[in-house]
């Protein structure tokens, strides 16, 4: 039970810090006519983000040693905004109306953003 508990907290802490991405950083959208679709958006975005950071983030910190290194781990800034941008394409052709304009600044911002209040909501939620 601990581990669906964790992963449900997760899942809604995302979808809150997408929620609010869409609210504060310009260039991250969200149509939808209702609060269900709203709702449900959110929280396909969420898993769809988090599906892209458990299988590329870890291939691209792996090929990417050298530049993680050289960089003093800042290209983690470009990666996930990159990732971030993939979600909004990804979400794209899912047909959800969840869309990202760029990557600078919006794209790199949301990342920023989404990770910090995902990280702030867990601490507090006590997700572990």
């Amino acid at each position: 039970m601990g581990f669906l508990k964790g992963l449900l907290i997760r899942l809604g802490s995302t979808a809150v810090a997408f929620w609010l991405a869409t609210l504060l950083i310009p260039g991250i959208s969200l149509n939808s006519d209702s609060v269900t679709e709203t709702v449900t958006t959110l929280v396909l975005v969420a898993v769809i983000f988090g599906v892209v950071n458990a299988v590329l983030q870890p291939i691209i910190k792996t090929v990417g040693c050298g530049f993680y290194l050289f960089t003093l781990g800042l290209i983690a800034l470009v990666v996930n905004g990159l990732l971030f941008l993939l979600t909004s394409w990804i979400a794209d052709q899912a047909g959800l109306p969840f869309h990202v304009d760029g990557f600078w600044p919006a794209a790199v911002l949301g990342a920023l953003f989404v990770g910090i209040v995902t990280w702030i909501l867990g601490a507090i939620l006590d997700r572990d």
